[in-house]
Protein backbone atom coordinates (compact mmCIF):
# COMPACT_ATOMS: atom_id res chain seq x y z
CA UNK A 1 0.00 0.00 0.00
CA UNK A 2 1.54 3.76 -0.83
CA UNK A 3 -0.66 6.69 -0.68
CA UNK A 4 0.33 10.10 -1.85
CA UNK A 5 -0.54 13.08 0.44
CA UNK A 6 -0.87 16.78 -0.35
CA UNK A 7 -1.27 19.33 2.29
CA UNK A 8 0.65 16.42 4.01
CA UNK A 9 2.52 19.72 6.33
CA UNK A 10 -0.62 20.76 7.34
CA UNK A 11 -2.30 20.36 11.00
CA UNK A 12 -4.56 17.69 9.39
CA UNK A 13 -2.49 16.29 7.08
CA UNK A 14 0.41 15.80 9.55
CA UNK A 15 -1.78 13.53 11.47
CA UNK A 16 -2.86 11.67 8.38
CA UNK A 17 0.60 11.02 7.41
CA UNK A 18 1.62 9.87 11.10
CA UNK A 19 -1.29 7.30 11.45
CA UNK A 20 -0.56 6.06 8.11
CA UNK A 21 3.19 5.52 9.23
CA UNK A 22 1.74 3.97 12.49
CA UNK A 23 -0.03 1.15 10.02
CA UNK A 24 3.00 0.52 7.78
CA UNK A 25 1.99 2.50 4.76
CA UNK A 26 4.14 3.93 2.47
CA UNK A 27 3.92 7.42 2.38
CA UNK A 28 4.76 10.24 -0.35
CA UNK A 29 4.33 13.42 0.71
CA UNK A 30 4.48 16.63 -1.25
CA UNK A 31 5.82 19.58 0.91
CA UNK A 32 7.56 23.00 0.60
CA UNK A 33 10.07 22.27 3.07
CA UNK A 34 11.77 19.03 3.75
CA UNK A 35 11.64 20.01 7.53
CA UNK A 36 8.27 20.00 7.32
CA UNK A 37 7.86 16.40 8.44
CA UNK A 38 10.30 14.43 10.48
CA UNK A 39 12.35 11.56 8.66
CA UNK A 40 10.91 7.99 8.25
CA UNK A 41 11.37 5.29 6.35
CA UNK A 42 8.31 4.58 5.27
CA UNK A 43 8.41 8.76 4.35
CA UNK A 44 9.29 10.12 0.87
CA UNK A 45 9.66 13.93 1.02
CA UNK A 46 8.67 15.09 -2.68
CA UNK A 47 10.08 19.15 -2.42
CA UNK A 48 7.57 21.02 -4.28
CA UNK A 49 5.27 23.69 -4.39
CA UNK A 50 1.99 21.30 -5.54
CA UNK A 51 0.14 23.79 -7.45
CA UNK A 52 3.53 24.80 -9.95
CA UNK A 53 3.67 20.39 -10.43
CA UNK A 54 2.32 19.78 -14.07
CA UNK A 55 -0.09 17.24 -14.71
CA UNK A 56 3.04 14.65 -16.13
CA UNK A 57 5.21 16.05 -13.18
CA UNK A 58 2.02 14.93 -10.96
CA UNK A 59 2.06 11.52 -12.24
CA UNK A 60 5.35 11.22 -12.23
CA UNK A 61 4.57 10.72 -8.25
CA UNK A 62 0.95 9.28 -8.39
CA UNK A 63 2.53 6.22 -10.00
CA UNK A 64 2.92 3.30 -7.85
CA UNK A 65 -0.29 4.76 -5.03
CA UNK A 66 -3.10 3.17 -4.29
CA UNK A 67 -4.57 6.67 -3.07
CA UNK A 68 -4.22 10.24 -3.12
CA UNK A 69 -5.65 12.34 -0.74
CA UNK A 70 -5.71 16.20 -0.80
CA UNK A 71 -5.83 17.64 2.86
CA UNK A 72 -5.01 21.39 1.22
CA UNK A 73 -6.01 24.55 2.31
CA UNK A 74 -5.90 27.99 2.09
CA UNK A 75 -3.90 29.67 4.89
CA UNK A 76 -5.88 32.16 7.41
CA UNK A 77 -3.87 35.24 6.61
CA UNK A 78 -4.79 38.05 3.83
CA UNK A 79 -2.78 36.48 0.85
CA UNK A 80 -4.27 33.27 1.80
CA UNK A 81 -7.99 34.13 1.45
CA UNK A 82 -7.83 36.58 -1.25
CA UNK A 83 -4.36 36.22 -3.46
CA UNK A 84 -3.40 33.70 -6.26
CA UNK A 85 -4.03 31.05 -6.58
CA UNK A 86 -7.80 31.21 -5.61
CA UNK A 87 -8.69 27.46 -7.09
CA UNK A 88 -5.77 26.14 -5.33
CA UNK A 89 -7.83 22.96 -4.20
CA UNK A 90 -9.73 22.68 -6.81
CA UNK A 91 -6.39 23.43 -9.67
CA UNK A 92 -4.82 20.44 -7.62
CA UNK A 93 -7.55 18.21 -7.89
CA UNK A 94 -8.00 18.19 -11.44
CA UNK A 95 -4.38 17.96 -11.53
CA UNK A 96 -4.09 14.79 -10.00
CA UNK A 97 -6.97 13.34 -11.91
CA UNK A 98 -6.02 14.41 -15.05
CA UNK A 99 -2.93 12.62 -14.13
CA UNK A 100 -3.97 9.33 -12.62
CA UNK A 101 -6.36 9.33 -16.07
CA UNK A 102 -3.16 9.51 -18.08
CA UNK A 103 -1.41 6.74 -16.25
CA UNK A 104 -3.54 4.00 -17.79
CA UNK A 105 -3.78 1.92 -15.08
CA UNK A 106 -5.66 -1.28 -14.16
CA UNK A 107 -7.24 -0.71 -11.45
CA UNK A 108 -8.63 2.62 -10.15
CA UNK A 109 -6.95 4.64 -7.62
CA UNK A 110 -8.47 6.36 -4.76
CA UNK A 111 -9.46 10.04 -4.56
CA UNK A 112 -9.93 11.72 -1.07
CA UNK A 113 -10.91 15.29 -1.03
CA UNK A 114 -10.86 17.27 2.17
CA UNK A 115 -13.46 19.12 1.75
CA UNK A 116 -15.66 20.86 4.66
CA UNK A 117 -20.02 20.56 5.75
CA UNK A 118 -20.18 24.59 4.52
CA UNK A 119 -20.75 22.87 1.32
CA UNK A 120 -23.73 20.83 0.21
CA UNK A 121 -23.50 17.51 -1.78
CA UNK A 122 -25.58 18.40 -4.72
CA UNK A 123 -25.81 14.61 -5.82
CA UNK A 124 -28.52 14.12 -3.13
CA UNK A 125 -29.34 16.79 -3.22
CA UNK A 126 -28.94 18.76 0.37
CA UNK A 127 -31.22 21.55 1.63
CA UNK A 128 -29.08 23.39 4.44
CA UNK A 129 -31.31 25.68 6.46
CA UNK A 130 -32.01 28.67 5.24
CA UNK A 131 -30.14 30.98 7.72
CA UNK A 132 -27.04 28.62 6.55
CA UNK A 133 -27.69 29.02 3.01
CA UNK A 134 -27.85 32.97 3.49
CA UNK A 135 -24.52 33.07 4.89
CA UNK A 136 -23.16 30.53 2.90
CA UNK A 137 -24.12 32.76 -0.43
CA UNK A 138 -22.36 35.50 1.35
CA UNK A 139 -19.24 33.32 1.81
CA UNK A 140 -19.43 32.70 -1.48
CA UNK A 141 -19.73 36.09 -3.05
CA UNK A 142 -16.93 37.19 -0.45
CA UNK A 143 -14.60 34.78 0.06
CA UNK A 144 -12.74 32.40 -2.88
CA UNK A 145 -11.67 29.89 -0.27
CA UNK A 146 -15.39 28.69 0.06
CA UNK A 147 -15.83 29.08 -3.67
CA UNK A 148 -12.63 26.40 -4.14
CA UNK A 149 -13.94 23.70 -1.57
CA UNK A 150 -17.81 23.95 -3.31
CA UNK A 151 -15.63 23.64 -6.77
CA UNK A 152 -13.08 21.33 -6.22
CA UNK A 153 -16.35 18.74 -4.55
CA UNK A 154 -18.20 19.57 -7.53
CA UNK A 155 -15.50 18.72 -9.67
CA UNK A 156 -15.49 15.19 -8.36
CA UNK A 157 -19.39 14.83 -8.18
CA UNK A 158 -19.79 16.13 -11.77
CA UNK A 159 -16.55 15.32 -14.18
CA UNK A 160 -15.17 12.10 -12.49
CA UNK A 161 -18.50 11.26 -11.35
CA UNK A 162 -19.56 7.54 -10.10
CA UNK A 163 -18.20 5.13 -13.04
CA UNK A 164 -14.77 6.23 -13.90
CA UNK A 165 -12.53 3.14 -14.45
CA UNK A 166 -9.19 5.13 -13.38
CA UNK A 167 -10.97 7.42 -10.20
CA UNK A 168 -12.79 6.80 -7.22
CA UNK A 169 -13.32 9.21 -4.68
CA UNK A 170 -14.74 10.58 -1.61
CA UNK A 171 -15.28 13.51 -0.63
CA UNK A 172 -14.69 13.74 3.81
CA UNK A 173 -16.60 16.61 5.47
CA UNK A 174 -15.66 17.45 9.12
CA UNK A 175 -18.00 20.28 10.92
CA UNK A 176 -15.96 22.66 12.73
CA UNK A 177 -12.59 21.78 13.19
CA UNK A 178 -10.61 21.22 16.42
CA UNK A 179 -7.23 20.18 17.92
CA UNK A 180 -7.28 17.10 20.29
CA UNK A 181 -4.29 15.23 21.22
CA UNK A 182 -6.10 11.94 21.41
CA UNK A 183 -8.30 9.86 19.09
CA UNK A 184 -11.67 9.50 20.11
CA UNK A 185 -15.15 8.04 18.86
CA UNK A 186 -16.88 9.91 15.97
CA UNK A 187 -19.50 9.57 13.83
CA UNK A 188 -20.05 9.60 10.20
CA UNK A 189 -23.36 10.47 8.55
CA UNK A 190 -24.06 10.96 4.72
CA UNK A 191 -25.45 14.85 5.39
CA UNK A 192 -24.91 16.98 7.59
CA UNK A 193 -27.18 16.91 10.80
CA UNK A 194 -26.38 20.48 11.94
CA UNK A 195 -26.59 24.03 10.90
CA UNK A 196 -22.87 23.98 10.06
CA UNK A 197 -22.96 28.39 10.74
CA UNK A 198 -25.05 28.82 13.60
CA UNK A 199 -25.15 24.86 15.44
CA UNK A 200 -21.89 23.71 14.07
CA UNK A 201 -21.04 20.19 15.57
CA UNK A 202 -17.12 19.99 17.11
CA UNK A 203 -14.81 17.49 14.54
CA UNK A 204 -11.17 16.43 15.86
CA UNK A 205 -8.51 16.62 12.93
CA UNK A 206 -7.04 13.48 14.47
CA UNK A 207 -10.41 11.75 13.70
CA UNK A 208 -10.70 13.27 10.39
CA UNK A 209 -7.33 12.06 9.62
CA UNK A 210 -8.35 8.58 11.41
CA UNK A 211 -11.28 8.48 9.13
CA UNK A 212 -9.66 9.17 6.03
CA UNK A 213 -7.33 6.42 6.51
CA UNK A 214 -9.98 4.03 7.23
CA UNK A 215 -10.94 5.22 3.74
CA UNK A 216 -7.71 4.04 2.18
CA UNK A 217 -7.48 0.97 4.11
CA UNK A 218 -10.35 -1.08 5.13
CA UNK A 219 -12.68 -2.00 1.95
CA UNK A 220 -15.61 -2.19 3.64
CA UNK A 221 -15.73 1.29 4.58
CA UNK A 222 -14.17 2.46 0.96
CA UNK A 223 -16.89 1.17 -0.65
CA UNK A 224 -19.65 2.91 1.98
CA UNK A 225 -18.64 6.02 1.08
CA UNK A 226 -17.14 5.83 -2.27
CA UNK A 227 -18.97 8.30 -4.93
CA UNK A 228 -20.49 10.02 -2.02
CA UNK A 229 -19.37 12.83 1.09
CA UNK A 230 -19.64 11.63 4.49
CA UNK A 231 -19.96 14.09 7.29
CA UNK A 232 -17.70 13.43 10.24
CA UNK A 233 -18.59 14.28 14.05
CA UNK A 234 -17.22 13.59 17.24
CA UNK A 235 -19.63 11.92 19.78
Amino acid sequence: MKVLVVGASGATGRLLVEQLLSLDVEVSAIIRSPDALPDNPNLSKIHASVHSLTSSEMAVHIKGCNAVVSCLGHNLTFQGMFGSPKLLVTETIQCICSAIQSLNLDQPVKVILMNTTGNSNGDIPEKPPLSQRIVVSILRALLPPHVDNEKAADFLRTQIGQNNNAIEWAAVRPDALTDEKELTAYNIHPSPIRNAIFDAGATSRINVANFMAELILNESVWKKWKGRMPVVYNR
